[in-house]
């Protein structure tokens, strides 16, 4: 898929999200990278235990108004992962979906046993 393509996939997914929710993020830039750093593509046949995606900042529920502003945090997709894990164009809109609100529940101060009942 190219690289416009999935963006407006990404997009898409963040407008999906219900108001309640897109409403309460702030300062969260949502970022498209190929691959982690230090990951070499996926190859054909190999285990699909790939990182999809990435929250890197400190999620809400540790942040004070008494701390240094910083930069926004940022959600990293990784795109040749995602598109690695599935078969068709349908199930990349999904897993992106999936994966940018899992990432999301990371910044809302989620772990990832909470994310895995949600």
């Amino acid at each position: 898929m190219k690289r416009e393509v999935f963006i407006k996939v990404v997009e898409e997914a963040l407008d999906s999200l219900p108001q309640e929710f897109r409403s309460r993020i702030r300062n969260v830039a949502v970022l498209v990278e190929d691959l982690p750093p230090h990951q070499s593509p996926p190859q054909a046949g190999q285990p699909k235990k790939l990182l999809l995606g990435l929250f890197h900042g400190v999620p809400t529920t540790k942040k004070s108004v008494f701390d240094l502003l910083t930069g926004p945090d940022h959600i990293v997709l990784y795109q040749k992962n995602i598109e690695a894990v599935c078969s068709t164009e349908a199930e990349v809109r999904e897993q992106v979906r999936r994966t940018v609100i899992h990432e999301l529940g990371h910044y809302f101060g989620m772990d990832e046993e909470q994310l895995k009942d949600v």
